[in-house]
């Protein structure tokens, strides 16, 4: 019988530990078996990732990756840095605070929607007030029937918001509410505002509503900090902090020239910050701001005053607007990593934003998102449950060295009014969308339901529009329906905005979208969708792989796949081309039977009418082959390819 130490942690003591060289000797051997021949840390880069900002995720993190015991000092939850939460007891008291947004304009339905978002589940309202939105007359009959002292409100109103907030504190006061038991947030955030719209707005009326709170109203907090325009317009996680730190440093500024304290001034603001289905990403990035805005305070004479308030938003961006069910999946993961970052307050957008007005379904699935994670999966039962996680601890590491360098930049050209002002801003956020449209083009970041397993025969899920010129999150227009009309553009996300206008705003989908939105309109005009025939050649072990990989691609373009016959060869070729009635066509099957039938096939397809032919794999299998098509493969440029074959199918854009 084997004794276990006291411990008891001991087990497989008699193995000896294995060194991180001969796990890198393991990975050689598993290289090599793919074709590469490469050693020591070279093996281990083949098998990381490259992030945005020059970050990069390696296959194994261990304890040997602290050498300097730096990623060690983070502190303890709710003691700066930070880094582990902002409360000591995190959110296991109550979960987090599940808000739920509201930008219908009319005050009826917006109070129907709020009674019945606040009886099943949310926590605080987050409303969305001005011309294009509920007005700010409306805001009596939105909250009526809403106990102010125990839903928080939080004001989005741009430039309006002096009118909404002083609305606000008059229903407080006319509820017979203490002053010192209402809570929320009135939405002050003339950089934000002059983010989306490029119009310049006075800071009197912030400073005012921060001078008001911390002198009447302790509970609620005048100033927002909202990374979102940042996000929204093709920004990076390092680009987002660093947007976010320069204003807040800004309205810290403005508020400390005011007469407040340093500490008065940080309790004032509020931080808005998006999480996408990247979960550790988001939980990198929610760590790595709280310890940066902790630096800040440090810097200003008090870390202890630098505990960020964060409300985290499910990013609009990732929302796709084809198969939009999908979104569903998106919101949670990114809920799930909100919540274990420690997100004060968290708001998981309708699966259906991208499309219209929220449906009643829509907005119960949102808000039952964070109900399950809280009550049925007790996701904030554990603080900070990715703590001490060395893959976690060094990208949070990583990115906070980032976008404090971004800041820097920021500072370095006057701050953040004068960098949005200037188009430096805009410009470095441009680029960065740039780039990642280029993968984006070619499925390097597949979209799910768009760029990859796209479904052409999906009905259009169909939303009420925005009436009054209402808008969606931070006034970009929704999409009129599923169904785009003929002629419609892409939102041209990778355009800087010019000096006196506002950020772009991008979508993942918007590529695919166009295409699909030419498809569309084909299917509409003519009543059929553009084709292309699948000739498939050989038996099904040969071919069905790349029959997949091309229906995929072109179908992601809106361009039906027809195959049928399951196989052809170069006899029967035309006639099967002839029968699908596609101007196009793609070989698809086995390098083998490439070099022995495809340039037969390929000449056969091209003379019974065929006005271009594709093959799907990479160049270099039979010169002649090679000359006769064009290569369709994993990393090409989808995109290009795409619109490039319905513009010679004469689909109008």
């Amino acid at each position: 019988m084997t004794v276990l130490p006291d411990d008891g942690l001991s087990l497989a003591a008699e193995f000896p530990d294995a060194t991180h060289e001969q796990w890198q000797r393991l990975v050689e051997g598993v290289l090599r078996k793919s074709g590469k021949d490469v050693s020591g840390p070279a093996a281990e880069e083949a098998l990381s990732t490259a992030l945005e900002d020059g970050l990069s995720t390696r296959p194994l993190y261990t304890a040997h990756d602290d050498d300097a015991g730096s990623l060690a000092d983070v502190g303890q939850p709710g003691f700066a840095p930070f880094v582990r939460g902002g409360r000591a007891a995190g959110s296991a008291a109550a979960g987090w605070d599940v808000r739920q947004r509201h930008a219908t304009g009319d005050p009826v339905r917006t109070n129907e929607s709020v009674l019945a978002d606040l009886e099943n589940g949310v926590t605080s309202l987050w409303l969305t007030l001005g011309p294009d939105a509920l007005p700010v007359s409306g805001l009596e009959r939105a909250l009526d029937g809403v106990y102010l002292d125990l839903a928080p409100v939080v004001l989005d109103a741009g430039a309006d918001v002096e009118p909404a907030a002083r609305e606000l504190l008059r229903l407080i006061e006319a509820a017979g509410v203490a002053k010192d038991a209402a809570r929320g947030t009135l939405g002050a955030d003339p950089l934000a505002y002059e983010a989306r719209t490029g119009t310049e707005t006075g800071t009197e009326a912030a400073v005012e509503l921060a001078r008001l709170c911390g002198r009447e109203y302790g509970g609620l907090r005048a100033l927002t900090v909202d990374a979102l325009p940042y996000h929204e317009a093709g920004g990076s996680a390092a680009q987002e902090l660093g947007a976010s730190l320069a204003t807040g440093v800004a309205y810290l500024r403005l508020l400390t020239g005011a007469g407040l304290t340093l500490q008065e001034a940080c309790a004032q603001l509020e931080f808005r910050y998006a999480a996408t289905a990247d979960q550790f990403l988001t939980i990198a990035k929610l760590r790595a701001a709280r310890r940066l805005w902790a630096r800040v305070a440090e810097a200003s004479g008090d870390a202890d005053a630098g505990a960020q308030r964060q409300h985290v938003v499910t990013s609009p961006v990732m929302m796709a607007r084809r198969d939009p069910w999908v979104n569903m999946l998106r919101t949670t993961v990114a809920c799930l990593g909100a919540g274990v970052a420690g997100a004060d307050a968290v708001t998981v957008l309708p699966f259906d934003h991208s499309l219209g007005l929220p449906d009643a379904f829509a907005r119960r699935i949102a808000r039952n998102t964070s109900t399950i994670l809280l009550e049925e999966s007790h996701l904030a039962r554990v603080i900070d449950p990715a703590g001490g996680s060395w893959y976690v601890e060094r990208l949070t590491d990583e990115l906070a060295h980032k976008a404090w360098e971004f800041f820097q930049q920021i500072e370095g050209a006057g701050g953040q009014a004068a960098a949005l002002r200037s188009g430096m801003l805009g410009d470095r956020l441009a680029a960065t969308w740039a780039e990642r449209s280029k993968k984006l083009a070619k499925r390097r970041e597949p979209i799910t339901g768009v760029s990859e397993f796209p479904n052409l025969a999906e009905k259009p899920v169909q939303r009420e529009q925005p009436v009054r010129g209402e808008k969606s999150v931070h006034g970009q227009q929704p999409v009129q329906n599923e169904k785009p009309v003929q002629g419609e553009q892409p939102v041209r996300g990778a355009t800087p905005a010019a000096p006196g206008r506002g950020l772009p705003q991008v979508r993942r989908d918007e590529a695919y979208e166009s295409l699909r939105a030419r498809s569309d309109a084909h299917l509409e005009r003519t009543g059929a969708r553009p084709k292309v025939f699948l000739a498939a050649l050989g038996p099904a072990a040969a071919h069905t792989a790349r029959v997949s990989f091309a229906s995929n691609l072109f179908q992601a373009g809106g361009i039906e796949a027809v195959h049928d016959p399951v196989t052809v060869d170069a006899a029967g070729a035309a006639g099967a081309l002839k029968a699908s009635g596609a101007r196009v066509a793609c070989v698809c099957s086995s390098d083998a039977l490439y070099t022995a039938e495809g340039a037969a096939v390929a000449a056969a397809l091209a003379s019974a009418g065929a006005e271009h032919v594709f093959l799907a794999g990479r160049p270099g299998t039979d010169a002649d082959l090679d000359a006769a098509v064009t290569h369709v493969f994993a990393g090409c440029d989808a995109v290009a390819v795409l619109s490039s074959t319905l513009d010679l199918m004469e689909v109008a854009p």
